[in-house]
């Protein structure tokens, strides 16, 4: 519906879902792949030995290990994707102090090739090229895909898979930190979580919340019924 008034503007009768997943698709990613390894770990080394000890011991270190790997990781990654980025944007920086017109004659195309008629173009990027940082802005979001004032942290990024991975690990080793003797209740305790993650998982995704949660329940308990029967196997020659 359109007001046709001074001052109209037409109604929004739809919206999309954020497609990057925000901050949730990351967490609960981080969190799955700490619930589905650790899991994995606890049972084969269970399917291998009936010691709770050493059984909670090899938990604990599947946390740590894979806390402390995630977290390594994705702040090696970030942090070199921000300096790429940074180095990437400083060479258009200086491109537009040292060919201004040319920056906005390339801006200009850009437009173009967008569907905007020439002329409307070439306004445009002039009067964008007025303000040389937003000028840097618009320029490195349309040939490089960042923005210059909105780059990841690498710190940031490590602590949020340490805790979110640190978080999935813990729920099948809670079980045995509270005295449990067999792997079934903590087999019960990550299925559920399995499920719920699957569900979780759905709300950035297409699919529907059952499915989403039965697929992700599956993956998990065949990851940790195969690493049950190495451990088995392993165990019962003695190694």
């Amino acid at each position: 519906m359109i007001d046709g008034g001074a001052g109209a503007r037409a109604e929004i009768h739809h919206q999309h879902r954020d497609v990057n997943g925000g901050w949730l698709r990351p967490a609960v990613f981080g969190a799955m792949d700490g619930l589905v390894s650790n899991f994995a770990l606890i049972a084969g080394v269970a399917g291998g030995t009936a010691t709770t000890k050493i059984i909670a011991l090899a938990g604990v270190a599947g946390l740590a290990a894979g806390a402390f790997s995630m977290a390594g990781g994705e702040y090696v990654s970030v942090a070199s994707q921000r300096e790429l980025a940074q180095a990437e944007i400083d060479i258009e920086r200086r491109e537009l102090e040292r060919h201004p017109q040319a920056e906005e004659e390339e801006l200009a195309q850009l437009y173009v090739q967008r569907g905007v008629d020439p002329v409307t173009a070439r306004e445009v990027a002039r009067q964008i090229s007025l303000n040389p940082e937003q000028a840097l802005a618009v320029h490195t979001r349309a040939e490089l895909g960042v923005d210059p004032h909105d780059l990841p942290s690498p710190v940031l990024a490590a602590i949020s898979s340490f805790l979110s991975f640190s978080l999935g690990a813990l729920i099948p080793l809670l079980p045995y930190l509270f005295g449990a003797t067999g792997l079934w209740l903590s087999a019960i305790v990550s299925m559920v979580a399995l499920f719920a993650a699957g569900v979780l998982v759905s709300r950035v995704t297409a699919r529907s919340w059952w499915f989403s949660g039965v697929r992700q329940l599956v993956v998990g308990a065949v990851a940790a019924a195969l690493t049950w029967g190495l451990g088995t196997l392993i165990g019962a020659g003695g190694l």
